[in-house]
């Protein structure tokens, strides 16, 4: 170690100014540099401890980290908080026991604390409150919104009802992350606020973005069209359902991601109502049998008169004329009525929309792949066939009278131009392995970097060599602005100086060789 130090001293003397000045640098700069490569490495892995934190409760927590003077670095915009990898668990617990973040705008928490002597107006008003705060932080937990308010108007409480037609309404207002929010998102936020409030409906629910866009306005029902987005929605639902059925049994007999089928519903959307009545004459029976006898009798009588009044009052005339015979009728008749009843059958049927009146598909199969080369074999008529007939057969469609299966199933076979699954996984697993070997190359990356400066250092300091000095240096006449040189061949107090100032970092190796020449 000491020659090692010696030989470095002798080194370093035999070194210009110019190059010693440079060496320093040089060295500052390797040191410096080495210093602030270790000071990175060893600095925290910061990790998100919250985002998309309002003002409010972003000043809480930090002001609770300053308090236990822990790091944490603050970024966008204020709205995110960072503290070191191993804390963030162990906070976040601890921020939540004090209640942060709480949130924007003011929860159910607002009815924690007594709150006697409040009239029954304030208490609504607190409750609405509390209401339209728990509705933002909810909408704010959705993917691709920032932030979120909801304003609900409620007809006031009354005791006499002046006004039935007025309903509650709600207007909704959302920061988004990106530009647009998706269809099936803001339907969401529809739903939510509308179950949340009673008596309010999804159409009675706007959401408006922070670009000033009504993203409710094309999801409001049209009556002259009636529920046509549910239509839609059912038919959606349907096709999928079918299209998944056929690609998981078609992904057993090809294997996975060779087939790719599309199918088209056709749905009744019309509500029928059908009565119909029928009716059997073979099948009468009596219902009702009415009878009806008259009897009428025929009597004669030889009295002039009938029986009563008359008969036994003396009659003027009746001396004279004498007496005269009399009769008397009586008939006796039946009347038989039959009521018969004949076998009537009634049925009223009732169709509903929704069923399923025809269906139609097209089905794309990839091609075999054979040997180690890959190449693509087509199958042949009869297995084009049989794979026809199973996806027929999983639909249980049926062909009308004159029409072909080969119109309602199309199938075809194609050379698909997706990899291959073991390709996908080989993929995935590379590109695991080499973010796990950048992620533990990232500790060490300091250290090797600072011994590759130093070697580099090193290595250049190894190529610092002395240019020689001709030795005819020493044996020429000094010139005229080489005062007190001496002549040919004497060496002088005054000519050492004189080489040292001309050339102070060759003046050992040009004294070796002027020796080594004198010795000759």
């Amino acid at each position: 170690m000491k020659a090692f130090a010696q030989s470095l001293l002798s080194l370093w003397k035999q070194l210009g100014l110019n190059q010693r000045v440079s060496l320093a640098l040089a060295a500052g700069v390797v040191v410096v540099g080495f210093v602030a490569l270790v000071f990175w490495s060893r600095r925290p892995d910061y990790q998100l401890l919250y985002g998309r934190l309002g003002e409010k409760d972003a000043a809480a927590i930090i002001s609770q980290l300053e308090t236990q003077n822990i790091p944490h670095q603050v970024a966008a915009g204020g709205g995110a908080v960072y503290v070191p990898s191993d804390q963030v668990y162990h906070l976040r617990m601890e921020l939540a026991a004090k209640g942060l973040p709480s949130g924007d705008g003011v929860g159910f928490e607002i009815f924690d604390k007594g709150q006697f002597g409040l009239s029954d107006f304030v208490q609504r008003t607190n409750y609405m409150r509390a209401l339209q705060g728990e509705l933002s932080r909810t909408i704010s937990e959705l993917h691709g919104v920032r932030s979120a308010r909801v304003m609900i108007v409620q007809p006031e409480n009354r005791l006499l009802l002046v006004d039935q037609g007025i309903k509650p309404t709600a207007s909704v207002f959302v920061e988004l992350v990106g530009n647009r929010l998706e269809t099936e998102a803001v339907n969401a936020i529809r739903n939510l606020v509308a179950n949340s409030v009673q008596g309010l409906q999804p159409d009675q629910v706007a959401v408006v973005d922070n670009q000033g866009h009504v993203l409710s306005e094309d999801l409001k029902q049209d009556p002259a069209l009636g529920n046509a987005a549910s239509q839609m929605r059912y038919r959606q639902q349907i096709e999928d359902y079918f299209s998944k059925k056929v690609e998981t049994m078609l992904a057993q007999v090809i294997g996975p991601g060779n087939a790719v089928v599309r199918v088209s519903a056709e749905i009744e959307t019309d509500s029928t109502t059908l009565t119909e009545e029928k009716y059997d004459p073979e099948g009468q029976v009596v219902r009702t049998q009415t009878i009806t006898e008259d009897t009428t009798n025929t009597t004669e009588s030889k009295s002039g008169g009938v029986v009563g009044v008359s008969a036994n009052v003396p009659d003027k005339n009746a001396a004279n004329e004498g007496a005269k015979p009399t009769s008397t009728n009586e008939q006796s008749r039946k009347n038989r009525t039959t009521t018969y009843e004949i076998n009537r059958t009634t049925t009223n049927t009732v169709r509903t929309p929704g069923s399923v009146k025809n269906l139609t598909a097209a089905v794309f199969v990839a091609q075999r792949t054979s040997g180690a080369d890959g190449q693509a074999v087509k199958r042949t008529a009869e297995e084009l066939n049989s794979l026809r007939q199973l996806v027929i057969n999983a639909l249980g469609v049926h062909a009308a009278t004159g029409q072909s299966l080969d119109n309602i199933v199309s199938l075809q076979e194609m050379s698909f131009q997706i990899p291959s699954v073991s390709a996908q996984v080989a993929q995935i697993q590379k590109e695991t392995r080499v973010a796990t070997w950048i992620d533990t190359a990232s500790h060490y990356v300091a250290v090797v970097i600072g011994l590759v400066v130093l070697a580099l250092f090193w290595k250049m300091v190894g190529r610092q060599k002395p240019e020689a000095v001709p030795v005819e240096m020493l044996t020429e006449q000094p010139s005229n602005g080489q005062r007190g040189m001496p002549v040919q061949g004497t060496i002088t107090p005054e000519l050492l100086n004189e080489l040292i100032r001309q050339k102070p970092a060759n003046i050992g190796v040009a004294l070796r060789d002027w020796a080594a020449v004198k010795k000759n």
